[in-house]
C-alpha cells in the first residue's frame, strides 16, 4: 500500500483520455542524486497533482515493468528514459489517506509511521528502528539502495487539523527527520512532494530550507506541467468538436512568464466529456472556504472585490503569507491564499491579481450571495438589467441603478470623488465584461474619455462612451463627449454608439443620467 504500489493507477489513467505531461519526468531525472533532488510542487485542487504522483510511481517503481505504458509518450524519447525507468524502490504517501483512515487525527503521525515502517521491515527484514526516518535509513544502509519518496497532499494535516499547533510541529519535525538529516543523501535519490500550498513558513523562512519549491506563484520550469497549455486545449477542442474561444473564456486565465497560458485540467476534461461549457468547480469542498474568506473584514477588501468582480486587477504583496490557510492576518494574506486555491491568477511582473475566467467568476458570484457581502451580490444580479437599460436609453432607471451601486460599493470616506464613481461604474456594469472591452481614461487628443465600452468581435451590442461629472448637469457630460469628439475613438467600429452622461450631486447625494444614441 505504501512501498512499491506499482503502475496500476497510471494504467487506469491511460485507459481513458490522457494529455501527455510525461516530459516532466525528464525534469526530475535531471535532479536525481543531486542537491536539487528535494522538491515541492504546489498547485490548486483539480490541477492534476495526484495523477502526476501516480505517474511517477509507475515510472520509478522497480517492482513493475512500465515500458509498455510509457511507449509513445514524450518521456520515452528522452535520453534519461531507460536510465531510471523502474530502477528504484518507491515509497508513496498519500497524506489524505492517513488523515481519513486514522481514527483520531491526533494519532495520524504515529499511525502513518507504524503502517509504513511495517511494510518496509517486511520487504527488508534486517531493517531496524522505531521512527520512520530510522527505518528508511536502516533499510537503505543494510541493503545498499536508495529510495524515491513521493508525498501526495503533503499539506493535508495543516488543512484538516487547523488549530493543532503541536501536531503541525510534530509533522514538520518528522519531515525534517526525513529530509534534513545527515542520512538524507544516503536514504533518497529523489524526494517529490505535492500539495495545494508551498511548505509552511515560520516567520519569513521555509520550515524545510533544503527543498526547491515551485508554486502557482512561481512555477518556473514546471509551468508547462501546472495545467493544460493552450496548444493542448486547442487539440482537445478540435478532437471533440468544441469551440476553442469559448473554452478559453471559461477555463483560461492562469498566465506565467513568457506568455504561457494554463488551463484548469479537470474543468477542460469535463467540458470535453459533457460537451458543455459551465462551472465544474461549483459546490466543491473549496467553495465553503471561498465564501468564508471573502467575508473577512479586512480594510479595503470590499473595494478589491468590486475591482476584481468588475474585471479589474488589484495589487498584492505575497511575502507575508505563511503558507497556511488558517493564518490570515491581512488583506494581502487573503488574496495570496486565493491565488494558491486557484480563485485568483497572479501576474508576477506587476504583482497584481485578477479573476481568471468565467468559471471562477461564477464561483465568486455564488460565494458573494452567501457571504457578508450580499449587497455586492445584489448589484451583480442587477448588472444585466443596468446594461439593458443603458442600451435602451432608460435614463431614470440607469441613474437609480448607479446610485444603488454607489451606495453599496463605496466606503463613505471615498464616496465624494470622481475616482470612486469610476470604480462604481466598473462594478455596476460587471456583466458587460462578456460583451465588451472596458477602457478607462482613453485619450482622444482633446482630453480623456472616462469609460469606453468597446464591443468584442463576438458581440452584437453597441459601443458606449460614458462621461462622469461631479456637481454638474448631466447635459454637460454629453456636451463634453461631443466637443472632445470622443466617438472618433471608436470610429472604425460598425454600428451605433451610445453616449452616456452620469453626474453626482455632492449635496443631494443624487445621481442623474442623460443618454443619446448616435446612429451610423
Amino acid at each position: 500500500m505504501y512501498l512499491n504500489i506499482g503502475n496500476g493507477n497510471f494504467k487506469t489513467t491511460l485507459n481513458g483520455e490522457y494529455v501527455d505531461k510525461s516530459q516532466v519526468i525528464a525534469e526530475l531525472n535531471g535532479r536525481i542524486d543531486k542537491k536539487s533532488k528535494l522538491l515541492c510542487i504546489s498547485r490548486p485542487r483539480r490541477f492534476g497533482k495526484s495523477l502526476l504522483a501516480q505517474m511517477l510511481c509507475a515510472y520509478y517503481d522497480k517492482t513493475c515493468d512500465s515500458h509498455e505504458l510509457f511507449a509513445g509518450l514524450k518521456i520515452s524519447s528522452d535520453e534519461s528514459f531507460e536510465k531510471y525507468l523502474n530502477k528504484y524502490p518507491v515509497i508513496y504517501l498519500d497524506i489524505t489517506w492517513f488523515v481519513s483512515t486514522c481514527g483520531n487525527i491526533n494519532d495520524v503521525l504515529k499511525y502513518m509511521e507504524k503502517k509504513v515502517s511495517a511494510e518496509i521491515k517486511k520487504e527488508y527484514p534486517e531493517t531496524e528502528g522505531d521512527s520512520l526516518p530510522e527505518v528508511i535509513a536502516s533499510a537503505a544502509t543494510a541493503y545498499g539502495e536508495k529510495f524515491v519518496i513521493i508525498i501526495d497532499e503533503w499539506d493535508a494535516i495543516f488543512r484538516e487539523a487547523k488549530n493543532d499547533e503541536k501536531l503541525h510541529k510534530d509533522y514538520i519535525m518528522l519531515l525534517r527527520g526525513l529530509f534534513k538529516s545527515p542520512m538524507t543523501d544516503n536514504m533518497f535519490s529523489l524526494a517529490f512532494m505535492t500539495g495545494i500550498f508551498p511548505i509552511k513558513k515560520y516567520g519569513t523562512q521555509s520550515a524545510m530550507t533544503d527543498f526547491c519549491e515551485y508554486s502557482i506563484l512561481s512555477p518556473e520550469e514546471f509551468a508547462p506541467y501546472t495545467g493544460f497549455t493552450e496548444e493542448e486545449v486547442k487539440a482537445l477542442c478540435e478532437k471533440h468538436d468544441m469551440d476553442f474561444e469559448t473554452a478559453k473564456k471559461w477555463y483560461d486565465g492562469y498566465s506565467f512568464d513568457g506568455g504561457l497560458s494554463i488551463y484548469n485540467p479537470n474543468s477542460i476534461m469535463k467540458c470535453m466529456q459533457t460537451g458543455k461549457y459551465r462551472n465544474f468547480w461549483a459546490r466543491t469542498e473549496s467553495f465553503d472556504s471561498l465564501r468564508f474568506y471573502i467575508s473577512m473584514d479586512f480594510d479595503g477588501i470590499k473595494q478589491d472585490l468590486i475591482q476584481l468582480v468588475g474585471g479589474g486587477t488589484c495589487k498584492v504583496n505575497t511575502i507575508s503569507f505563511q503558507n497556511d490557510m488558517w493564518i490570515i492576518n491581512s488583506k494581502n494574506d487573503l488574496l495570496t491564499l486565493l491565488i494558491h486555491l486557484g480563485y485568483l491568477s497572479y501576474n508576477s511582473e506587476n504583482s497584481t491579481v485578477r479573476i481568471p475566467n468565467n468559471e471562477i467568476k461564477d464561483e465568486f458570484y455564488a460565494a458573494l450571495e452567501e457571504s457578508s457581502h450580499k449587497d455586492l451580490a445584489k448589484m451583480i444580479k442587477e448588472s444585466d438589467y443596468l446594461l439593458e437599460c443603458t442600451l435602451e436609453g432608460k435614463e431614470d432607471e440607469v441613474a437609480a441603478a448607479i446610485e444603488a451601486a454607489h451606495d453599496a460599493g463605496t466606503a463613505p470616506l471615498f464616496y465624494n470623488n470622481e475616482q470612486a464613481l469610476r470604480s462604481v461604474i466598473k462594478f455596476a456594469y460587471v456583466s458587460a465584461v462578456d460583451d465588451y472591452v472596458q477602457i478607462q481614461e482613453l485619450p482622444s487628443g482633446k482630453g480623456y474619455a472616462d469609460v469606453v465600452f468597446i464591443p468584442k468581435k463576438t458581440s452584437d451590442k453597441s459601443a458606449m462612451v460614458i462621461e462622469l461629472k461631479w456637481n454638474r448637469e448631466a447635459d454637460a457630460a454629453i456636451s463634453q463627449i461631443k466637443q472632445n469628439n470622443y466617438p472618433q475613438l471608436i470610429k472604425d467600429l460598425s454600428g451605433d454608439i451610445v453616449l452616456v452622461g452620469i453626474t453626482y450631486d455632492e449635496k443631494t447625494k443624487k445621481h442623474d443620467c442623460k443618454i443619446e444614441r448616435i446612429s451610423r
